[in-house]
């Protein structure tokens, strides 16, 4: 079963920058694309990064493309999202999730095999 678990949300000021970590505890993070969605209130997850199993592709949505910045570090079994450019309308809770087809970049939740419990992210304006 693999484990995966969201760190470094918080409250940050508009424009700053926020660095997000996501940890595969149970199994070699290589094996597996991975990937970053978003959830406001009362609004669809929405996708935000995902990358395949050497980081070879990564792939953006379009609100985020050009601020964000999604990496990883399979020796670590860990993927990072770095948040530049943080706007209110970027507040949401951040799930990191897993996909056993490691040469994938889906944009669909449907996709993804395991899910973390998510980080809060609050921008403030």
């Amino acid at each position: 079963q693999v484990q995966v678990v969201e760190s470094g949300g918080g409250v940050v000021q508009a424009g700053g920058s926020l660095r997000l970590s996501c940890k595969d505890s149970q199994h070699t993070a290589s094996h597996y694309s991975m990937a970053w969605f978003r959830q406001a209130p009362g609004k669809d997850r929405e996708f935000v990064a995902a990358t395949t199993w050497n980081g070879g592709t990564t792939r953006y949505g379009d609100s985020v493309k050009g601020r964000f910045i999604m990496s990883r570090t399979n020796a670590k079994n860990t993927v990072d999202l770095q948040m530049n450019g943080l706007t209110p309308e970027d507040t949401a809770v951040y799930f990191c999730a897993v996909d056993e087809n490691p040469y994938l970049t889906s944009s669909s939740g449907e996709n993804y095999d395991y899910w973390g419990q998510g980080t809060q992210v609050t921008v403030s304006s």
